[in-house]
């Protein structure tokens, strides 16, 4: 198969695993008119993502959104495979495995003896190190990250990270294959979560210290969807799943320095199987064939019981609080993410947020929001959750610098 024009989307696109990210991917290139090989490496597993498919699109169907014909058309531009040979001539391949470095290694390297020279490898990863991916094969400069948001067949965001060695040529063709599938892709740099799941972090972590300091997570999140969020914080890790940030925590703890607080609330569900609306349970509760959140007893005492072990005293906290807590860590994060180059620009940590993460568009975004406040208001804020929380908080220098200058994020 020849290689791709400059600025053009290849014509067959691999996609290496079948599960929910892999399926949505699948299916997103399939609805863009692309041939699709998906491998899987057990026919357990393929037939699973298969079925799923097969469900997704008979549920367009069924509600009207696409015909019959539609939909066999584009399940047929589908091969499911058990090999990663049958990879051997696609233009592109999207690594959508398991999380973990060690199966990366072991894919990239395979699929970098497999593939065409001019073939471009990425990986659908939402925080490993695409430069160290890249150094598994010998083609890094066509190696690049495609973090794709769940589902994959129907949020349009997509994170385009470059590696140190992305060509320019490779990031043309990631484009262009967004663009062709209908995507929003935002160019991103290489740190542990990229831009939206590392402005997560600081976020989810002032929704759990607020649960242990009095906050219910009923509160929590109902402060943050009156703010107009479309879900808030507890509810959108119980429908990911509280086992996969559970699995992050597990592999950074031995790098987590001990003398900065740290939440174990959600360490304790999991431990107590609790991974969300898969098994039922997660901050709330679920009634089987049911996504509305129930609040658990259960919980409250769990939260209670992890406040006492840490000497925190719990007191009443107000919806302002909350809001501020967890927008502000936002926007800190934000701040240092641009100061440091990961993204270009602050309307596209904006668009991020707003596509990927249901920020209240209204709002224009965290960045956006912050600069509507006034960046001197949100600073004295920051500093005095400086003052109180510790080092956690330490204000961004570039929004400091931007304060003294009189100047907003959209002045950069």
């Amino acid at each position: 198969m020849r290689t791709p024009a400059p600025g053009e989307a290849p014509a067959r696109v691999g996609v290496v695993g079948a599960g929910t990210m892999g399926g949505g991917i699948a299916m997103s290139l399939a609805n863009a008119g692309l041939e699709v090989v998906l491998v899987e490496r057990d026919a357990q597993a393929l037939e699973r993502g298969w079925k799923t498919m097969q469900h997704n699109y008979a549920a367009s169907v069924a509600k009207g959104r696409l015909s019959e014909e539609a939909m066999r058309e584009r399940l047929g531009r589908i091969r499911p495979s058990l090999s990663l040979e049958d990879l051997g001539d696609a233009g592109l391949v999207i690594e959508a495995a398991f999380e973990d470095m060690a199966v990366k290694r072991d894919i990239f390297t395979k699929l970098d003896a497999i593939c065409a020279p001019h073939a471009i490898l990425a990986s659908n990863t939402s925080r490993l190190d695409i430069d160290e991916i890249a150094g598994f094969t010998a083609r890094p400069a066509r190696v690049l990250g495609m973090h794709f948001f769940s589902p994959a067949n129907v949020m349009r965001l997509l994170e385009v990270v470059r590696g140190k060695a992305t060509s320019p040529e490779t990031l043309g063709v990631a484009f262009a294959l967004a663009r062709r599938m209908g995507k929003l892709p935002v160019l991103v740099g290489v740190c542990d979560g990229f831009v939206g799941n590392r402005m997560v972090s600081p976020y989810t972590r002032e929704a759990h210290f607020l649960l242990e300091e009095g906050a219910s997570p009923r509160q929590v999140d109902g402060a943050l969807e009156r703010f107009g969020l479309a879900m808030g914080p507890l509810r959108m890790a119980d429908m990911a799943g509280l086992d996969i940030s559970w699995a992050f925590r597990k592999r950074t703890a031995p790098t987590r320095p001990r003398h900065l607080r740290y939440s174990r609330v959600a360490d304790r569900l999991c431990e107590q199987g609790r991974f969300g609306q898969k098994t039922g349970a997660g901050f709330y509760r679920y009634e089987a064939g049911s996504r509305a959140p129930v609040p658990d007893p259960e919980v409250d005492a769990l939260i209670e019981a992890c406040a006492r072990e840490d000497g925190i005293e719990r007191q009443a906290i107000s919806d302002e609080t909350i809001v501020a807590r967890t927008m502000y860590a936002l926007v800190n994060e934000g701040a240092r993410i641009l100061e440091e180059g990961i993204a270009s620009c602050a309307s596209d940590i904006d668009v991020i947020y707003v596509h990927g993460y249901g920020f209240p568009a209204f709002r224009g975004g965290p960045l956006f929001y912050a600069c509507e406040v006034g960046l001197p208001e949100v600073l004295a804020s920051i500093r005095q959750f400086h003052a109180r929380h510790g080092e956690l908080w330490e204000p961004a220098p570039l929004l400091e610098r931007l304060v003294r200058e009189g100047k907003t994020f959209y002045d950069l």
